[in-house]
């Protein structure tokens, strides 16, 4: 069994039904696409900014984390216990910037601070610290967790992006081992021309209807025949090796064999394998580009850092409330025993923080700018590509007809000098001519697969 086939048969082998449709001859282009969506590690590798995305959200998510804290001090010198200070608390911030926090602090010793004094059975403390100027509407806690959320959106247009990036390259690298396929085809079937009409020419000098350079003439075909197919053979393995470059299954790279195909009958079945095919609706898929999505994510990013950026303007004013009470009494609340606190400060010319929110608000209109730039780009690219392919889809039916005349002409030639009304030099000119169309013919099928490949990239629609 062939190497590439037995590698793929032993493989796929647990999909049951999938490695049924595998074709033991032809790798298809969709099959092929579909092992390159699947295996090829570039893919796999776009798909871990997802990932990250994922695990920068769970980071962001930490900052709304309870915490518990703990903090302990003791000093004991010449049997005399200098102090022994607990502090302990727990903590819940929530989205709005206000904390609630509930403590139990326990402080004895000779040189004890008096401040740091409690009760013989500690100190219990529950209250609640809110930020009434900057962080109350917004904080950096807040802008890290929606930054983070819209990340999953970017880095799944992005993972698009890259993916398309990978399939246009595998595509591009699938058509020209296709190209070069049929150019091996071509050329193999006019060396057997040339091989007959070698013998044949032959033949007939034996028997003395034909003069002996008639023997160069088609010997001379018949070498640059043989020249071509080399050539040709020879670009076919650099091409199938460099398609090789994005056949991967299971984390192993696959060698294809030499006598593998590829689909021949591709550019009938190009626009239904891409999805370019019938587009009606421009606005559509413009709307659900992966690049104008990351634009349209990026000026939602901004904006929240613009709104941070803005409550930096306030003044930063924290009060907070602490109820007091020992373990003991804690049922019994007594109003007159709290602690509470006023943290304020303002910068007077706020230059730090109006420069900041300038150049904020300068990226938010540049990337909007850029956002309209790219959806006029888009739609002008579309209709380019698909000026360009219905262009090529008409100058490849003209070469089909040219390529039949040429065939006819070259069959009316053969009659002819069958007859002895014509010559080697004119059979051989014929024959030039109609592989040149051919060779023209292929490269402009190749050039409107290639064409379709642009599309599906520049679309970047989901297949």
């Amino acid at each position: 069994m062939k190497p590439f086939l037995f590698l793929v048969f032993i493989v796929l082998m647990p999909f049951g039904a999938f490695s049924q449709e595998f074709d033991k001859d032809i790798l298809s282009f969709s099959e092929y696409l579909g092992y390159v969506k699947k295996y090829h590690p570039m893919v796999s590798r776009a798909n871990l900014e997802i990932d990250k995305a994922q695990a920068q959200l769970m980071q962001a998510r930490g900052g709304f984390d309870p915490k518990i804290e703990v903090d302990f001090d003791k000093k004991q010198f010449k049997d005399t216990e200098y102090y022994s200070i607990l502090n302990s608390s727990f903590k819940i911030p929530t989205w709005y910037g206000i904390e609630l926090k509930a403590a139990f602090d326990n402080s004895e010793g000779v040189y004890l601070n008096p401040q740091n004094s409690t009760p013989n059975q500690g100190l219990t403390s529950v209250g609640i610290t809110v930020p009434v100027g900057q962080g109350l509407f917004i904080n950096q806690r807040m802008a890290d967790l929606r930054n983070a959320k819209l990340q999953i959106n970017l880095s799944q247009a992005q993972q698009r992006l890259s993916a398309l990036d990978v399939l246009y390259n595998a595509s591009e690298a699938y058509f020209s081992w296709l190209k070069h396929y049929n150019e091996v085809q071509m050329y193999k079937e006019y060396l057997d021309y040339a091989e007959e009409r070698y013998e044949g020419v032959l033949k007939l000098i034996e028997q003395g209807d034909k003069p002996a350079i008639d023997s160069v003439e088609t010997g001379i075909s018949l070498k640059n025949r043989k020249l071509s197919l080399e050539n040709a053979t020879l670009k076919l393995n650099k091409a199938r090796l460099e398609m090789a470059n994005y056949l991967w299954i299971n984390g192993t790279p696959v060698e294809p064999a030499e006598d593998l195909k590829p689909e021949v009958e591709l550019i009938e079945q190009i626009e239904t394998i891409l999805n370019t095919g019938e587009i009606n609706n421009t606005e559509a898929i413009i709307t659900t580009h992966p690049k104008l999505k990351m634009l349209e994510t990026k000026i939602e990013m901004l904006d929240i850092e613009r709104k941070l950026k803005a409550n930096y303007l306030l003044p930063k004013i924290d009060l907070g409330y602490y109820y007091l009470s020992e373990p003991s009494y804690f049922d019994n609340f007594r109003t007159e025993d709290y602690k509470i606190g006023l943290n304020f400060s303002f910068p007077i010319f706020l230059r730090k923080e109006r420069g900041a929110l300038n150049l904020t608000k300068l990226k938010l209109q540049d990337t909007k700018f850029e956002l309209q730039q790219e959806q006029l780009q888009i739609k002008n690219k579309i209709d380019a590509q698909l000026t360009e392919i219905a262009s090529l889809k008409r100058q490849v039916n003209l070469l089909e007809s040219l390529v039949k005349d040429y065939q006819t002409m070259l069959e009316a030639e053969d009659r002819l000098f069958s007859f002895g009304e014509s010559s080697i030099f004119i059979i051989n000119s014929r024959e030039t001519n109609l592989i040149a169309a051919r060779i023209q013919q292929i490269n402009m099928e190749n050039s409107l697969l290639m064409s379709n490949a642009g599309l599906f990239k520049i679309m970047a629609v989901s297949q």
